[in-house]
């Protein structure tokens, strides 16, 4: 888990050089729309940058490792300060270069619907590393979410269950994943599927009703904090 974050914090950094070479000239702000939730990103990663301050008492001096984590969050405040920038014509929209291939190298992703597929395949994530269970993980799952289901019903789906479980394992034994990550809607099928999966394959578990919005920089985040 440590390696992932020290990772990811070392492409960001990377990408930051990239992106610092030159110089950015400050336009007349334009007319524009607040993206609340990039505003509510930036005071998340700060305040878990402000960590460092109290974990490094009395000293404030950081190791390497702990330097990378740091200047991480401070970056991904950045991504989200500049993309808001941009949305008002201060400044121009910079060209994302962080590979989201390699930054989920060591990820699978279960996923309820074929639409969040999509969503994370267009952001650059391995469709071999996404799986998608449109039905619960657990056959008495079905009937919390549909007490009236017939009892003829469930052989067929229990059969479809199995098989979900089968594509699991196969997947673990060989991507070899360093975490599992559910990506579902928050209602009451992806709490379900969420549940199972910790139990069975102790994923974490990430419930967002926009998850067909999802940014690249959310999806970073996601990560991040899992």
């Amino acid at each position: 888990m440590q390696d992932i974050r020290l990772k990811q914090a070392q492409n960001l950094l990377e990408k930051s050089a990239n992106r610092s070479s030159g110089t950015t000239t400050l336009k007349v702000p334009q007319s524009g729309h607040i993206d609340v939730k990039k505003f509510e990103n930036i005071f998340k990663n700060i305040i878990s940058g402000e960590e460092f301050i109290y974990t490094s008492l009395p000293t404030h001096n950081l190791s390497e490792d702990e330097a990378k984590e740091f200047v991480n969050f401070l970056i991904l405040a950045r991504e989200n300060i500049d993309s808001i920038l941009a949305d008002f014509k201060v400044i121009e929209k910079q060209e994302e270069t962080i590979d989201i291939a390699k930054l989920t190298d060591k990820v699978l992703f279960i996923t309820s619907k074929n639409n969040f597929k999509k969503t994370l395949k267009k952001l650059g994530v391995d469709a071999q590393r996404i799986l998608v269970a449109s039905i619960p993980l657990d056959i008495s799952d079905m009937k919390e979410i549909n007490p009236k289901i017939p009892e003829s019903a469930l052989n067929g789906i229990k059969t479809k269950i199995e098989h979900i479980h089968n594509d699991i394992n196969r997947k673990k034994h060989s991507l070899h994943p360093e975490k599992i990550i559910v990506l579902a809607e928050d209602d009451l099928n992806g709490q379900l599927l969420g549940k199972r999966a910790k139990e069975y394959y102790d994923a974490i578990v990430h419930l967002n009703n926009n998850l067909k919005d999802l940014t690249e920089v959310d999806l970073i985040e996601i990560i991040e904090n899992s």
